[in-house]
């Protein structure tokens, strides 16, 4: 194991000294902070998901409040259907007052659950958002260490092959800014 480190060491100290390889420490250093910018962003797609979820939820809630809501003015209604009174009239203007609750309820139901489902796809939008951040960060992040391999071997084929995956991860977060 020391034997390696020390091998290594030396592989580092001949980089620093080997000015052909300034292109691939600034590519490293370009790639550390687009992998930064892109975990930032994944980050933040995450929050809005969690942010956006719990709002759907809500809204869901609400949803099922106004449904139990509805069920117990209907039940209420049937009860006044089948219950005797000695005044007609009042029961009747009770019916009527509950029956009507229960289709104001049913008809805000409609739009309570077409903004939940917005809610929900817009959730999923954010998800797919998310992962292609997080998917670009990986490809950075390996484009990273593939070029920093370049300063230990002194091969330029990994520098290429660090540029392909830098190239690659930036190409799938753009696309991240595409989903809609």
């Amino acid at each position: 194991m020391s034997e390696e480190l020390t091998e290594l060491q030396e592989h580092a100290e001949h980089a620093k000294h080997d000015p052909t390889l300034a292109p691939v420490s600034l590519t490293m250093a370009v790639l550390a902070v687009l992998v930064a910018v892109v975990s930032l962003l994944g980050h933040r797609a995450h929050t809005e998901e969690v942010v956006l979820q719990a709002k759907s939820s809500d809204q869901w809630a609400y949803y099922q409040a106004k449904n139990i809501r509805r069920h117990t003015d209907e039940l209420f209604t049937d009860l006044t259907s089948v219950e005797a009174t000695t005044d007609a009239a009042a029961l009747a203007k009770l019916r009527d007052k509950y029956s009507g609750e229960a289709a104001r309820y049913k008809d805000e139901q409609k739009e309570i659950e077409d903004k939940a489902r917005e809610m929900e796809a817009e959730v999923t939008t954010e998800r797919s958002r998310a992962d292609r951040f997080d998917l670009a960060e990986v490809f950075l992040e390996v484009g990273l260490v593939i070029t920093s391999i370049t300063l230990l071997s002194g091969r330029r084929i990994f520098w290429g092959l660090g540029l392909v995956m830098g190239a690659l991860g930036i190409v799938v977060a753009a696309t991240g800014f595409l989903v809609h």
